[in-house]
């Protein structure tokens, strides 16, 4: 039943179905041992001859392939962790079709901003920003010297950017970045572990596709959406909209909670608190005043013996 469970989860996130077909879970007809849901029909995603046959533009099939990923990962935190080309099948309108639904991969919100911010980061080849994310989200400890990671991850990455970029591969990336940063003790993450294979799978199949896939055009947008809807006003007018329920649920308690601090005695409390205070620093002026007195008896004599 949970592969059903997420069969239907992942058509409501697709319920447009603009790029990706998901099918329909029959659910009056599935118990613990069966699971029926709507027929495929489909080319195999693999299949590039048959796919040209059947005029469909291979090129915008890599491209959209590569959004379907990120829109899952980003915007929905729940993807389908297992993209083999035998799980994937195109319509022949162009439409991906996706089947096999028992792996499947979630991030939290936490997981998403460090993942957008070290994308982004190696989009623009900000390596130091890397190394700050890693940090931020607690998956290497708040003591390492930022400049050593940070001299680490360029190590990797450096070589790869010079290169053409038909010949970078951003999973592959992925992959040594996690290595250089469990030289760091950094704490495995499984979530992260089926998000780097699917990547793998992804980008993989987008070059069968289209040897000269950009993964970076294709991905920096919905990336840019994302930071947008997360940190920008968007993502403050968003989160204060999630908040407002429990305002609204709090505000009506205000007048209740108010009487009861003016009628507890903690503001007598404050005050005698005060008083005390006042009567300590009058009892301390008092013995400098007197200490100043001795003192100045003291030089008087010093200077009549003179």
């Amino acid at each position: 039943m949970r592969e059903a469970a997420n069969a239907s989860h992942l058509r409501r996130n697709f319920s447009d179905a603009r790029l990706l077909i998901v099918p329909e879970v029959y659910w009056d007809w599935c118990n613990r041992a069966v699971m029926v849901m709507q027929r495929i029909d489909g080319i195999p995603v693999n299949a590039v001859a048959e796919l040209e046959r059947h005029g469909i533009d291979i090129r915008k099939l890599a491209r959209d392939g590569v959004e379907i990923f990120f829109t899952q990962v980003f915007r929905d935190g729940f993807f389908h962790a297992d993209m083999h080309p035998g799980n994937i099948f195109v319509a022949r309108d162009g439409r991906y079709c996706g089947v096999d639904f028992g792996i499947m991969g979630t991030l939290t919100e936490g997981d998403k901003n460090y993942l957008a911010t070290n994308f982004m980061a190696f989009f623009h080849r900000d390596y130091r920003k890397v190394a700050r994310a890693h940090v931020d989200a607690g998956w290497i400890p708040a003591d390492t010297r930022l400049d050593e990671f940070e001299s680490a991850v360029r190590s990797v990455c450096e070589p790869i950017f010079d290169r053409p970029l038909k010949d970078i591969y951003f999973g592959k990336t992925l992959v040594r970045l996690f290595e250089v940063a469990r030289r760091f003790d950094m704490e495995v993450q499984p979530q992260l572990v089926l998000l780097q294979k699917t990547l793998l799978q992804i980008e993989g199949l987008g070059r069968q596709l289209d040897p000269d896939l950009d993964l970076r055009r294709a991905a920096q947008p919905i990336l840019e959406r994302f930071m947008s809807e997360q940190m920008g006003v968007r993502g403050f007018l968003r989160h204060m909209r999630a908040e407002a329920p429990l305002w609204a649920a709090a505000f009506p308690q205000f007048p209740r909670l108010v009487h009861r601090m003016l009628a507890d005695d903690a503001p007598r409390r404050v005050e005698n608190a005060i008083l005390e205070l006042g009567r300590v620093q009058r009892r301390q002026s008092q013995i400098l005043g007197f200490i100043a007195a001795v003192l100045a008896l003291l030089v008087t004599a010093v200077f009549l013996r003179m």
